[in-house]
C-alpha cells in the first residue's frame, strides 16, 4: 500500500541565509528616523507652592509638544528649587549647554522663557551661543520656535538683540579700561618687576634688582640681547618688552595713549632714555 501525496509527511529545511531577514537600523528598537531634542524643566520652590506650576506639569506638556512636532525625547533636564537669576548655578542647565554644544540633540524645548531665564542678557546670549551650534530653541507658551518663517525671525530678532548685548558689554569695557588708564590705573597684567595687589601695581622687592640690572647692563656693556636673556632666565622678546616698557618711570598705556600711572616707578628716567636711545641706534625697536 501506497501513500498518497496527501498522506506523505511534511518535511522541513533550513532556510538559507539568503532567506533570513536582513536587520536594518529600522528593525533596532532604538532607532529612529526622527530629530531628537532635549526638555528643559526649572521651577522655584517658591513658584511651586505659590502657583503649583510642577515640574510634572512642564514635562507632560512638553513631551506633547515634541511628538506632535515629531521629535524624539532625548533627555530631560530637570533644575528644582533653582532661581532664575542666572544659569551658572544650574547643574541641570549647565549639562544641557554641554549637551547641545557635544550636539547630542537638534532642538530645545521649554515651558516659557522665564523657565530658561530671567535675565534678558543671560537668555539672548545663550539663544545666540545655541545658533551658532545649530541647536533649535521652542518655547512653548510664547509660540518661539525655528521650524516656521515666523519663528526664524523671532530667532533673528534675539540675535539681533544678542550682537547689540555684546557690543555695549564692549563699548562699556573699552571706555571703563580708558578711564582707568586716565586714571593712572593699571589695566594688564603686571610688567616683570611688579605684582598686582587689589588691582594696583605694587613694587615685587624680589625682582625689582633684577630689572635695574638689565637695564644697568645693557646700557653700559656691549652684552648681546641673546646672552642677556640667558642669563637672566628671560627670553630675547621678554627682555625687549623690559627695556622699552614705560610702566617704569611710573606710567600706563591703553590705545596708543601714555598717562601718568599712580604705581611707584623703579626707573629714573634719564636711565630709561638712554636704553631707548641705544636700543635705536643698534636698530633694536623703531620710532
Amino acid at each position: 500500500m501506497t501513500l498518497s501525496a496527501q498522506n506523505k509527511p511534511l518535511t522541513t529545511s533550513k532556510p538559507s541565509v539568503a532567506d533570513k531577514p536582513v536587520a536594518t537600523a529600522i528593525d533596532k528598537p532604538f532607532a529612529t528616523n526622527k530629530p531628537l531634542a532635549a526638555i528643559y524643566i526649572r521651577v522655584s520652590t517658591e513658584e511651586q507652592a505659590q502657583h503649583g506650576f510642577s515640574l510634572a506639569g512642564q514635562e507632560d506638556a512638553l513631551r506633547n509638544y515634541c511628538s506632535a512636532l515629531g521629535y524624539e525625547i532625548h533627555n530631560v533636564y530637570r533644575d528644582e528649587g533653582k532661581s532664575a537669576k542666572d544659569i551658572t548655578h544650574r547643574p541641570a542647565m549647565q549639562d544641557l549647554l554641554t549637551a547641545a554644544q557635544q550636539k547630542h540633540f537638534s532642538a530645545i524645548f521649554i515651558y516659557k522663557l522665564d523657565r530658561f531665564s530671567r535675565s534678558l542678557k543671560d537668555l539672548i546670549l545663550t539663544i545666540e551661543r545655541l545658533k551658532e551650534w545649530g541647536i533649535d530653541f521652542v518655547s512653548l507658551q510664547d509660540r518661539i520656535e525655528t521650524a516656521s518663517a515666523s519663528g526664524k525671525l523671532m530667532f533673528h530678532i534675539i540675535s539681533a538683540f544678542a550682537e547689540f548685548e555684546r557690543n555695549i558689554i564692549g563699548e562699556r569695557t573699552t571706555f571703563g579700561m580708558e578711564r582707568k588708564s586716565k586714571e593712572g590705573g593699571a589695566i594688564s597684567k603686571p610688567p616683570f618687576g611688579y605684582k598686582m595687589i587689589d588691582k594696583k601695581l605694587i613694587i615685587d622687592t624680589e625682582k625689582v634688582e633684577e630689572v635695574r640690572t638689565i637695564f644697568n647692563e645693557f646700557l653700559t656693556t656691549e652684552i648681546s640681547l641673546n646672552k642677556l636673556a640667558r642669563k637672566q632666565g628671560l627670553t630675547i622678546n621678554g627682555v625687549k618688552k623690559i627695556l622699552s616698557n614705560q610702566a617704569y618711570l611710573g606710567k600706563v598705556k591703553f590705545a596708543g595713549k601714555m598717562h601718568t600711572g599712580i604705581h611707584e616707578s623703579i626707573l629714573k628716567e634719564g636711565l630709561f632714555n638712554q636704553v631707548q636711545d641705544k636700543l635705536r641706534m643698534k636698530d633694536i625697536i623703531k620710532d
